[in-house]
């Protein structure tokens, strides 16, 4: 029982109380006094309770606001895959390219490349030009006294000059450091070594000679001849500085690995089904995680529903999804061949969650791609990924997006409430405390001045303890 409490039962049970027992029951027989810090806590608790009503709807507020932004994600990601899917750089404009003979040719496309075939002929694959020198024991070997001039095709030349000490490996660090555009190494093998000096790119361009008085001395031979690629595409003559060739077929890159003039090697270029069936799927992902977050927030867990269940924004974001299933596209004229999602193979669960049939999708990928394209990009660019971005865009814009607004108005009110808190906190409950404070601690300084008092009013009225508990 606490020093008060017995103080106030002894108080009210009789009259003639002797005043020793009051100093007793007030300060308590096994810790006497005040704990002033727990009587000021608890006399605050009672207080407090406003502040802590704000604090739970503070609470309530950022849960809230962390479901609204994992929505606000879910719905992103969604948004991305419409934009993806009505581009015209996305993956329904992808295309891959095959080569009737890749031991000659291959290539690859940008998307967006036309679909078609191209026919082309490699006469001659483009060569780097190069020289050797003769066979030496070995780098540390040293040249003939002498000197010779490297002339590349543009006319620029350096003057290497040797005087009968100089070795290949010093020829070799002086030729790199002229800049030419060639590479000079010592190239060593079963016969010896020799300095091999190579141009750094291929083609006509950059052939390269050696010239000098005493060219046989150093045994310098042409190993190579810079020489661009020679190539038809579809009969027009092409020459190409090197072997990977851009440009001749627009969108194509073409990759030159062997060369027969007598040989016509056919390019194909067909829609990437691979990327299209993988952004579609990702769509499909993306729109079930969506909708099954949205889903989630009017389930009863045992708890209740979710902290969004009378959010606007979400049964608004719920109605467009499964509202969205139902698009079917027009074309301006005629009948479209892929009119709905079903047609793709794209079907809706009872919880309405999305299924996809591979092998629906997939025959429709191979025999009608421009079904495929035609359902989602509509003739310009307004079929089913822009309605359903659209719809999205209402949702996630950074602008003015209900998920904005929404967070906007949380943060707003969390701002508030906040506010309150600190200013019941400066104005109430920090002055409060204060003086509760003070006043249990004035009363503890009383308690511990009264046995003092009680014994000299108990000698003034002539009572001792013995007397009195003998009474």
């Amino acid at each position: 029982m606490s020093s008060v409490s017995a103080l106030n039962s002894l108080l009210s049970g009789s009259s003639s109380i002797n005043l020793s027992d009051i100093l007793e029951a007030a300060l308590g027989a096994s810790s006497p006094g005040i704990d002033v810090n727990a009587a000021v806590s608890s006399s605050l608790s009672a207080a407090e309770e406003p502040e802590q009503a704000w604090e739970n709807q503070q609470t309530t507020l950022q849960n809230q606001s962390n479901a609204l932004s994992q929505l606000q994600s879910d719905a992103g990601n969604l948004d991305s895959d419409m934009q993806a899917l009505n581009s015209l750089t996305g993956p329904l404009s992808a295309t891959t390219v095959t080569s009737s003979n890749p031991s000659i040719l291959t290539a690859s496309s940008a998307s967006g490349t036309t679909l078609g075939n191209n026919v082309v002929v490699v006469n001659s694959l483009a060569s780097t030009a190069s020289w050797a020198s003769g066979s030496y024991t070995s780098g540390s070997s040293a040249l003939p006294a002498g000197s010779f001039t490297i002339t590349t095709a543009g006319g620029a030349t350096a003057t290497i000059t040797t005087d009968g000490t100089t070795t290949l490996n010093a020829v070799a660090t002086q030729i790199n450091g002229d800049g030419l555009g060639v590479t000079a190494s010592v190239i060593a093998d079963a016969t010896g070594s020799r300095l091999a000096i190579v141009s750094n790119t291929s083609g006509s361009a950059a052939n390269f000679t050696i010239t000098s008085p005493q060219l046989a001395g150093y045994g310098f031979t042409q190993a190579g001849v810079g020489a661009n690629a020679s190539l038809t595409v579809d009969g027009i003559s092409i020459s190409s500085a090197t072997n990977t060739v851009t440009g001749a077929i627009p969108g194509l890159t073409l990759n030159l690995l062997g060369s027969n003039p007598a040989a016509q090697v056919t390019l194909s270029v067909t829609p990437d089904g691979s990327q299209a069936s993988s952004a579609i799927n990702q769509f499909v992902s993306d729109y079930n995680t969506l909708l099954q977050a949205v889903n989630a927030q009017y389930t009863d867990t045992g708890s209740g529903e979710g902290v969004l269940a009378s959010d606007p924004t979400v049964n608004s974001l719920q109605t467009a999804l499964l509202q969205a299933t139902d698009y079917t596209y027009q074309p301006s004229s005629g009948t479209a061949s892929l009119p709905n999602l079903s047609s793709l193979g794209i079907t809706v669960n009872s919880n309405g969650t999305l299924s996809v049939d591979s092998g629906t999708l997939n025959n429709a990928l191979q025999n009608n791609f421009s079904g495929v394209q035609n359902f989602f990009q509509g003739s310009a660019l307004n079929g089913f990924a822009n309605a359903l971005d659209q719809q999205l865009t209402n949702f996630t814009s950074p602008a003015d997006g209900a998920f904005t607004v929404d967070l906007k108005s949380i943060s707003s009110e969390n701002t508030d409430l906040q506010n309150d808190i600190d200013n019941f906190q400066q104005n109430v409950i920090t002055p409060l405390k204060a003086q509760l404070t003070s006043e249990y601690s004035n009363a503890e300084i009383a308690l511990q001045q009264l046995p003092g008092e009680l014994k000299n009013i108990d000698a003034e009225l002539g009572l001792n303890s013995s007397s009195s508990s003998n009474g």
